[in-house]
């Protein structure tokens, strides 16, 4: 493979980038002079090896009915295999395009119009989004704010178990926005409560490749049979190699009755054909991927450390807050003794930067923002050279 240059910069402006081309639809930002590091995309190009193989496949020049095949389901158990130690079944697949719809049409399939949905926030926005939109009602069970990182809060989420019995947990492993990376009893305390009261946790794992060195990813599957029938794994290679527009998806779901009726509902949507770049690109990646990865997360681990740095020493009253995955950063702004409305001007007019708003993540989020670490080292300078500007 070519050597990974994560410092290059590459003009992103005028190919649909939803983070550089459209700020004012997705942000009502009506100014085109900030640097965007809100949505959580990535600035690097992907690996060389996916390159080759999508130009190998549009060389071909036929793009008919395409459906996953012997190539892609390895590629993906390989993978979780060997960078998680984690053997999935074939036979647990199914594919959707995108983490999203398929977390949308289980909350359609796995709740009835009114019950209520428990997220942890401060919590992901699409899933109060899809949430809502379905005529469901997002419960929250706030995680706990602590020096080594968010806790879950078992107690209350116990109180709110047993006063609503919802039907579905949505879960974020590792955690978006804040970082945090659940570790096996973690995951089993929540395991254990869900199971007691009847409810169902599917969970996003998107992020799992996605881990600061010395920390350890645990997959919900990677816990045991005992708890298979209720849970469902979202998994996907965007995130990982900034694949978002090639979107493919597969929610892992060892029990079959499950399985089959979201099979049922793919099939009854016409869900049922698959994008052959989008199988190309994954498949590609999860066979090569491996090295470029490596890279990419000592690069990412790299910005980390120098953002940690740069706000200690010249910005003391923006703390980032601890985490072991994702190539986000969770900034406390509070200090600063603003609004989230005053903030976010502040951000737009004196530190020119486009961020996501804490606000935007639920009431947990307020006073904090969402920035990409997902980029070149000098758009995180430009970023700590704005930031300055919020206190003169």
């Amino acid at each position: 493979m070519k050597s990974c240059d994560f410092n290059q910069i590459f003009d992103r402006y005028n190919t649909g980038s939803v983070k550089w081309d459209f700020l004012d639809r997705y942000l009502n930002i009506n100014t085109t002079d900030l640097l965007p590091m809100w949505v959580s995309d990535f600035d690097f190009r992907c690996p060389e090896e996916v390159l080759q193989a999508l130009s190998s496949r549009i060389d071909h020049g036929i793009f008919g009915y395409s459906e996953r095949d012997d190539l892609y389901y390895q590629a993906v158990i390989d993978w979780f295999s060997k960078r998680h130690n984690l053997m999935l079944h074939r036979d647990w697949f199914t594919s959707i395009e995108g983490v999203i719809p398929g977390l949308a049409l289980l909350i359609q399939m796995l709740s009835k119009s009114g019950e209520g949905i428990i997220v942890q926030g401060p919590y992901y926005g699409s899933f109060a989004k899809i949430i809502t939109m379905n005529d469901r009602v997002v419960i929250e069970n706030p995680l706990l704010e602590n020096p080594e990182g968010y806790k879950i809060d078992y107690d209350h989420l116990e109180y709110i178990l047993e006063q609503h019995r919802p039907p579905l947990l949505l879960f974020c492993n590792p955690h978006n926005p804040t970082g945090r990376c659940w570790n096996r009893d973690e995951l089993l305390q929540l395991l254990e409560l869900c199971k007691r009261y009847g409810t169902t946790v599917i969970s996003d794992e998107i992020w799992a490749d996605l881990i600061l060195p010395g920390e350890k990813f645990t997959s919900i599957l990677h816990l045991g049979s005992e708890w298979h029938s209720h849970v469902i794994t979202a998994t996907s290679a965007s995130k990982t190699f900034g694949l978002s527009s090639l979107r493919i998806s597969n929610f892992l779901i060892p029990n079959l009755a499950l399985r089959q009726a979201f099979i049922d509902r793919l099939n009854a949507h016409g869900l049922d054909v698959f994008n052959s770049l989008s199988m190309t690109a994954a498949t590609a990646a999860y066979q090569y991927g491996d090295i470029w990865l490596d890279k990419l997360q000592d690069y990412l681990a790299e910005n980390r450390n120098w953002l940690e740095q740069a706000l200690a020493s010249s910005i003391p009253w923006c703390r980032m807050v601890k985490a072991e995955g994702t190539y986000l950063a969770w900034l406390d702004c509070r200090d600063l003794g603003l609004d989230d409305s005053t903030l976010q001007q502040s951000l737009i007019e004196k530190a020119k930067i486009a961020v996501s708003m804490g606000c935007s993540f639920g009431d947990k989020g307020k006073g904090f923002i969402r920035i990409n670490l997902g980029c070149p080292r000098q758009y995180l300078e430009q970023a700590i050279t704005g930031l300055a500007q919020l206190k003169r």
